[in-house]
């Protein structure tokens, strides 16, 4: 294939399940949400059936889009690191001109360094959840405080983030203008930077919208699309809690008004990245130019009694995510290969004609956008750093608990973990880099017991059938171990996960 300019699009916890061409109707809801643009950008796309999440959450996701690395398994949360290649440097390499728009303000927090220095440019939308923006009014709108459920402190004390953190922020947005809410701002600005970049030979842009991130506080009219209640309601939640719904006291209606928030982003988001697809249908691009629109996790919406993601075991409504790919030499048509998260990166590199490093986890997905495959991964592999770990052959998911009281390790060329670790020197598979091996004190469960799925018969994951079908549960195991052992993960991943490493 040859060189093009390539569009990358993620939407944080975008759920598969809501956008057409996934599922007529999600299932958490009793009506259709629409996406008309999603779905219309479907029709030139390969859309991938059978796509899962790698390294969750957030940050983690993106190195593996960014920098081809499948992380969970030696580290959490965290910056670039020295002996990483990033997307938009090996791109600039190849002689592409490189930029970043995004309000997803982990890229500049503590911790988080290194995603955006190799843009040649990057536009940074201000205010989404906690980022720290603005200090005033120091008594912020009591309304948005009340549909909050993650907090009860003074919103007026001091200090960045917490409870009147996004109220400050969102302080003079006009409820009735969605010009002024966060999806408009980004997807506004990248149809302005394709129009005012045609003249350069190639380029890649990557568009990171954190919506439809929660808090799902829409304005109109989309927070009364999907609802009869009143969005301006103190008592209706649009901001829940990361624990289970009985925990946190979600009554029936305030869930269903967090979906209904939930849905009505959704079709904002398709709303504005419609103007997208119009820029590209105007400069005739799509001859020239790969796009890629794809998810880091989904979000739980009381399945399970759950809603959020992190704490719970992660299910598919979090793991199993939308890929959708258009390329000038591609087929429109469904891909049930299984294919991982990481594998964007090698994608996008391949699309621009940048050379893909040795060493990364990445594999590009170019084969069977053209046709010219039917299979890719034996597997998908999942989870967050200390928790549980998953893997999927495309029909059963296997959800393996760790030993909450087992020790783990950060690898790291940064100290991530405590102000005073005994660090030891180590090295890593997929780096000649020495790096630091940092006790991290123990890990956590997600789940009680080993979860065993048919996702063929079962895709809302309702019936574990890790004791009826010991002979599935003992293969999906097998897979697991030779999923971590492809890796060469650390030893103490698979004694805590109670799983043999094998020689």
């Amino acid at each position: 294939m040859s060189s093009y300019d390539v569009l990358l699009i993620t939407v944080d916890s975008l759920r598969r399940d809501f956008l057409g061409a996934y599922r007529d109707r999600p299932r958490v809801v009793d009506y259709d949400v629409a996406t008309p643009n999603l779905d219309r950008f479907a029709e030139r796309a390969a859309v991938f059936d059978s796509h899962y999440a790698g390294s969750l959450p957030c940050m983690p996701q993106r190195r593996e889009f960014i920098c081809g690395i499948q992380e969970f398994l030696w580290r959490p949360w965290g910056p670039v690191e020295p002996y990483d290649r990033t997307v938009p440097a090996l791109a600039g390499e190849a002689g592409a001109t490189t930029k970043l728009v995004t309000d997803h303000y982990h890229y500049f927090e503590h911790g988080s360094h290194g995603y955006y220095e190799d843009y040649d440019g990057f536009e940074f939308v201000r205010g989404h959840e906690y980022d720290h923006w603005k200090t005033a009014p120091r008594y912020p709108d009591e309304r948005l405080l009340d549909q909050d459920n993650r907090h009860d402190a003074d919103p007026a004390d001091p200090g960045p983030g917490g409870a009147g953190q996004y109220p400050r922020n969102v302080a003079d947005f006009d409820e009735l203008d969605e010009r002024d809410f966060f999806a408009p701002k980004v997807f506004s600005e990248t149809a302005r930077w394709i129009d005012d970049n045609a003249d350069w030979d190639q380029w890649f842009c990557y568009v990171d919208s954190f919506d439809v991130h929660e808090p799902f506080h829409c304005p109109e009219p989309y927070a009364s699309m999907y609802t009869d209640e009143d969005p301006t309601d103190p008592e209706m939640v649009n901001w829940p809690d990361y624990a289970p719904v009985d925990e946190q006291g979600l009554t029936d209606r305030q869930l269903e008004f967090v979906k209904s928030q939930f849905a009505g982003k959704v079709t904002m988001v398709d709303r504005w990245f419609g103007r997208v697809l119009d820029r590209l249908d105007r400069q005739n691009a799509w001859a020239d130019t790969v796009v890629v629109v794809t998810t880091d996790h989904g979000e739980m919406l009381g399945e399970h009694g759950y809603v959020m993601k992190n704490y719970m075991p992660t299910y598919d409504a979090v793991a199993h995510t939308p890929l959708l790919v258009s390329h000038p030499d591609g087929h429109d048509g469904r891909v049930d290969a299984v294919t991982s998260a990481v594998d964007v990166y090698a994608t996008v590199l391949e699309s621009l004609g940048a050379d893909v490093p040795e060493h990364t986890h990445s594999r590009s997905l170019l084969p069977l956008v053209a046709g010219d495959a039917d299979e890719h991964r034996e597997y998908a592999l999942y989870g967050y750093f200390g928790a549980d770990a998953c893997v999927t052959d495309g029909r059963y998911t296997l959800l393996q608990p760790g030993d909450a009281d087992a020790p783990v390790n950060v690898y790291s060329t940064m100290q991530l973990t405590g102000p005073e670790p005994a660090a030891e020197p180590a090295t890593l598979p997929y780096t000649d880099a020495t790096v630091w091996r940092l006790p991290d004190g123990t890990g956590s469960r997600q789940a009680d017991q080993a979860l065993l799925f048919d996702t063929d018969a079962d895709p809302g994951q309702g019936t574990d059938l890790a004791e009826e079908r010991p002979d599935e549960l003992a293969r999906m195991r097998g897979l697991l171990e030779d999923a971590m052992r492809d890796l060469d993960a650390p030893d103490e991943q698979f004694d805590r996960l109670g799983l043999v490493p094998g020689d």
